[in-house]
């Protein structure tokens, strides 16, 4: 690769100390972002909660702080700084794409996963910035706007039921992830005390499948409304926490949720002290 080429310098950054300390930041702010989530689910569960129970309510509930905006900036930042680091991961599997075999498909596999989790932090660090900026809004309004444009693509429909079974797989995944361990492959714990590990292991074990859960739930009001053709039913997570309050023993199930998505936050932030070495 040339090394004064864009791609160069992504990779450059990537594999930089700088990086890495921006990456932990993001880190605590994505931890700090579900525990804001979780509290918001936990309030509407009982019946106390006025804001959305989702990214952009987590995001409100920073703005409203004493030092809302500078705090909204630095989430910004360390999201971006964490895509960046997804970007650098992308470009240490490529050689893995021009292979046979099993090394192709777990290359395809890790650029596919590095791809989509750097989507999902560009997301975040817009929706910080427009907070940052007074410009911010729900997010289940933005998902539903968004799915009404997708519905005037050719076959939107199509696509539409497409993101939410990918969503839903993402949400099987994470549940798995949660119940087999394997979330301890993100976390490199060689100098962790022997309370540190247990900590993160029953933090994993609930946090990643509620996480699951919730993004599983998400994935199924989008295929709802690809089957509906009805934007209105696509309303992101705080219509998906909705839904599992308006099920029988609502309540008690959101409540699991909550904390599920909560246990992830702690997770993330235990992670910003001992990232995986890439």
């Amino acid at each position: 690769m040339n090394v004064g080429s864009p791609m160069g310098a992504v990779d450059r950054a990537g594999r930089s100390d700088a990086l890495e300390h921006l990456a932990r930041v993001g880190l605590l702010a994505y931890g700090v972002v579900h525990l804001l989530i979780g509290w918001l689910a936990l309030q509407l569960a009982w019946g106390g909660g006025g804001d959305s129970a989702d990214q952009s309510g987590a995001m409100a509930t920073l703005a409203d702080s004493p030092i809302g905006k500078p705090l909204l900036w630095v989430v910004a930042i360390g999201m971006i700084a964490l895509a960046v680091w997804q970007l650098a991961e992308v470009l240490r599997w490529r050689s893995g794409l021009s292979a046979s075999g099993d090394q192709r498909k777990k290359a395809v596999q890790k650029t596919a996963k590095s791809v989509a989790k750097a989507v999902v932090y560009v997301a975040l660090a817009v929706l910080a910035i427009r907070y940052a900026t007074g410009s911010g809004g729900s997010s289940s309004q933005q998902q539903q706007q968004t799915t009404t444009g997708v519905f005037g693509w050719p076959g939107g429909r199509w696509w539409v039921g497409l993101a939410g079974l990918v969503l839903i797989g993402v949400g099987v995944y994470h549940v798995y992830k949660g119940v087999s361990r394997k979330f301890l492959k993100q976390i490199d714990l060689g100098s962790a005390s022997p309370g540190a590990r247990r900590l993160v292991e029953r933090v994993g074990l609930v946090g990643f499948p509620g996480k699951g859960i919730a993004l599983g739930l998400v994935g199924a009001l989008l295929v709802h409304a690809a089957v509906t053709f009805d934007p209105a039913e696509a309303t992101g997570l705080d219509g998906a926490l909705r839904t599992v309050l308006d099920a029988p023993f609502g309540q008690f199930l959101l409540t699991l949720v909550a904390l599920g998505i909560a246990a992830f936050g702690v997770f993330c932030l235990i992670r910003a002290r001992y990232p995986e070495r890439t």
